[in-house]
This record gives structure tokens, C-alpha cells and sequence, in this order.
């Protein structure tokens, strides 16, 4: 059954995703609402590589609001793609990560599926990094972030979550595509 933290961290999340989609700052500030929510909702459930993921969301969010208010200069950031080479070395890094964390989290913990865990963890890491940064490249994370969480989300009881990360997926899709407009017209 669907619990009302479930329900509220959903219902902010998805507010907060869909305005990050369009490019708005609003995005941030309930960002570090949901992300609450969602910490406790995922302590509920042993999932705590997404509980450290949600303190990092809190920290990040404060930051990329402070970064798309006051951009470079005191210009609104513009969206930017990475280059590459830099893409590869931070999937490198995020992948060296997961295994690392996985196994700590199997052996010291009662973690369920502690290697999926900290691949949404890791990998989410790696796409807030480009979102505050405003860089396009960030959605190819989120499309992997949500395509690995909804069946990990599903098999905890989740299912609200699990739906809502489907809806992100699309989200992500549907904002990689506003967002390279937003850069070509800029």
C-alpha cells in the first residue's frame, strides 16, 4: 500500500523534475523538499545508497540554485554540452564507483540489491553534476537513472515511485530535446 510520505515525496518530485525539464529555477528549492521526504522514505525500505543519494540531492540542489541564479558573471547560466573525453572518464568513474560502493554496502549492510542501489546512486550523482552545471549531457544520465530505478523501485513495494520514475523517464527524453533547442536558438 502506498504510504503518505510516498505520496508527498512523489507528488514534490515530480513539481521539481518537470520545471528542471523546462529549465526553470524553481526546480531547485523544491528539490531540497522532495529530497527529504524521499530520504525517509527510502531509510523505510533499506535502500541506503538512495538515502546518501538524497542527502547529496539536498546539498546539490542549494548549489545549483546559487549557480542557475547567478551564472558566470552574473548572467543566468547558459546550457552547455561536455565534451567527450570528459563523458568517458566520468562513466569510467561512476562504474568503478558503483562496484566499490556495492560491495561495501553487501558486505556491511542489509542492503537490498546493494549493487543496482549504488548504480542509481553513483549515476545519479554523475547527472545533478551536469544539471547544475546546465549541461545537456545530463539527460542520457537521467534516461539511465530512471531506466535502472523502476524496477528496483517496483520490486521494494514502491510502486508509486516506480510510476513516478517511468513518467521521469519520459520527462528526461522530452527535456534532452527542449534543452538542445534552448542551445541551438542561444
Amino acid at each position: 500500500m502506498t504510504s503518505p510520505l510516498e505520496i508527498a515525496a512523489n507528488a514534490v518530485m515530480a513539481i521539481s523534475i518537470v520545471l528542471a525539464g523546462r529549465n526553470s529555477i524553481h526546480s531547485w528549492w523544491l528539490g531540497i523538499a522532495g529530497c527529504a521526504l524521499f530520504a525517509a522514505l527510502f531509510y523505510s525500505v533499506n535502500l541506503y545508497a538512495d538515502v546518501a543519494l538524497q542527502i547529496f540531492f539536498i546539498v546539490s540542489c542549494v548549489i545549483g540554485w546559487l549557480q542557475w541564479r547567478r551564472g558566470a558573471g552574473g548572467a543566468p547560466l547558459p546550457i552547455t554540452s561536455v565534451r567527450a573525453r570528459t563523458l568517458a572518464w566520468m562513466s569510467a568513474v561512476g562504474l568503478a564507483a558503483t562496484a566499490g560502493y556495492g560491495l561495501m554496502l553487501q558486505a556491511y549492510t542489509n542492503a537490498y540489491a546493494p549493487f543496482i542501489d549504488s548504480a542509481v546512486l553513483m549515476f545519479s550523482v554523475i547527472a545533478q553534476l551536469l544539471l547544475m552545471g546546465r549541461r545537456i549531457d545530463t539527460w542520457p544520465f537521467w534516461l539511465l537513472v530512471n531506466t535502472i530505478s523502476v524496477p528496483l523501485y517496483a520490486s521494494r513495494g514502491l510502486v508509486l515511485t516506480a510510476v513516478l520514475y517511468a513518467g521521469y523517464w519520459i520527462n528526461a527524453l522530452a527535456s534532452w530535446f527542449f534543452w538542445r533547442r534552448k542551445m541551438r536558438a542561444a
